[in-house]
């Protein structure tokens, strides 16, 4: 039975969180390393939803299953294979498909609220915190809104200072204390994607 080691990679919308499991990921290959993502896990928020850059804070703990994310890396400890859901950003509904994860030897779980959940923390073996400029963090994020999730730049703007910016000075920074691991700048980056890589190979 495989029993996963699982890390988890947080930090501010855009801080190159992302980046890096993917890119240790691609390291460790497919066979050994998969890849967890918070915003599988947020819950349904049709009803609530009033436009883009409304009411609904997507950045708020209160939006996600962390519930539920805990209880499929409990299992994956124990060697069962678990159904992620998938989010649809377009209907801001959970889809019908979910995705099959498998325990793998290393499980990254990518978010940027999952040190601040006490349940999610519960489960990981580590975790390392990307601590990024806000204004480097703003860019990154305008850049995928628009252009991944069909965004409108004022939308991202209003959202930003309205909601990501607030909630990430009240949940996520503080949860920084949570992680073994801090990197805070390019040079600190490459370091860490090498320090992974020789403990986790």
């Amino acid at each position: 039975m495989v029993t996963p080691y699982i890390i988890g990679v947080a930090g501010g919308s855009g801080s190159g969180k992302t980046y890096f499991a993917r890119e240790l990921q691609k390291i460790l290959g497919d066979e050994r390393c998969s890849i967890l993502y918070q915003d599988n896990y947020y819950i349904d928020q049709s009803a609530k939803f009033d436009g883009d850059g409304g009411s609904v804070n997507f950045d708020h703990p209160s939006s996600l299953d962390f519930d539920l994310l805990a209880a499929g890396l409990r299992d994956l400890k124990q060697g069962k294979s678990i159904k992620v859901p998938l989010y649809d950003f377009a209907t801001h509904t959970r889809k019908i498909e979910t995705i099959d994860c498998h325990p793998k030897k290393i499980i990254l779980v990518d978010g940027i609220l999952i040190l601040d959940s006490s349940v999610v923390r519960a489960a990981l073996d580590e975790a390392v915190f990307f601590d990024t400029p806000e204004e480097l963090r703003f860019k990154r994020r305008l850049d995928r809104d628009v252009h991944e999730r069909g965004r409108t730049p004022e939308g991202v703007k209003k959202q930003f200072d309205l909601q990501v910016k607030p909630m990430h000075n009240q949940f996520v920074e503080p949860s920084k204390i949570f992680a073994q691991t801090i990197v805070k700048d390019f040079g600190d980056y490459h370091e860490a994607i090498e320090f992974f890589t020789r403990k986790l190979t």
